[in-house]
């Protein structure tokens, strides 16, 4: 079973990190009211064998946790990579999911692709920043193949590249577990047509929340992700990038409670 950390009381929200990186990096999502049990990825801590580490080959797994915590449905909340594992846990298992919140989730499971022009268009919403230029530069460079640190983008994760913000990317950083993502992302993860297809069958609500300032998941991909769920709902989030909880508190946190608590 995935180990997880209970914070909070209320309902009951299960939360899964991206990046393959332990839940730690959430905090407690901006404030956000409710029992959040975070969860911890299979590989987050560097151990095991990687072939395990595949998001689909953790959906057993995170079925056991809905298990040990005794609910009947889950309500399911998922960052960035998390929502792969999420989708896959659909496929698997839609009769046991009563709400899902989708929090700038990668569309990598969905087939859903974005171009370098479409990502371009959002970088370049940050052009009076200090810091676009050099990262701009960055992007152009890995649009051609060249060798560029990924860290070089680091500031386009996040609205403000304050403090916070660069104190909250090293955290992550010191948590990574190198090739852990690409083992979690390795061939035969997932069939988008086959996810599609269950999505397009899961009748209960689901909110996908979209950052503007995402280049990850722009508005327009964060509205078609919602809309392969019967019941989807897409918000974006103005002033949001990839980390809502840090970049836009107030509004996420609203946001989610009025969709936890509506209906």
């Amino acid at each position: 079973m995935l180990t997880y950390r209970i914070k909070g009381d209320g309902m009951p929200v299960v939360c899964v990190p991206g990046g393959m990186l332990p839940a730690t990096y959430l905090g407690d999502l901006g404030g956000l009211p409710g029992r959040l049990i975070l969860v911890d990825p299979r590989g987050s801590d560097g151990q095991g064998d990687p072939e395990s580490w595949r998001c689909d080959r953790q959906v057993a797994e995170l079925e056991a946790v809905r298990e040990h915590l005794g609910l009947e449905r889950m309500t399911l909340l998922a960052h960035s990579a998390g929502a792969s594992l999420v989708t896959q846990y659909v496929v698997q298992h839609p009769e046991r999911i009563a709400r899902l919140v989708l929090v700038t989730p990668s569309p990598s499971s969905v087939g859903i692709q974005l171009t370098a022009e479409r990502r371009r268009r959002v970088l370049e919403l940050r052009k009076d920043e200090p810091w676009y230029d050099e990262v701009a530069a960055a992007f152009e460079a890995l649009q051609t193949g060249g060798d560029v640190e990924r860290s070089a983008l680091n500031p386009i994760g996040y609205a403000r590249w304050d403090e916070e913000a660069q104190a909250q990317q090293a955290f992550e950083d010191g948590l990574a577990v190198p090739g852990a993502l690409g083992a979690y992302y390795a061939d035969g993860a997932f069939d988008p047509v086959e996810t599609r297809a269950a999505l397009g069958r899961l009748d209960v609500p689901v909110l996908v929340i979209a950052g503007a300032l995402d280049l990850a998941l722009d508005a327009a991909a964060g509205a078609e992700f919602a809309g392969l769920f019967p019941r989807g709902e897409a918000v974006v989030l103005e002033g949001a990038a990839h980390h809502p909880w840090l970049d836009e508190r107030d509004a996420f946190v609203g946001t989610v409670e009025r969709f936890l608590t509506t209906g």
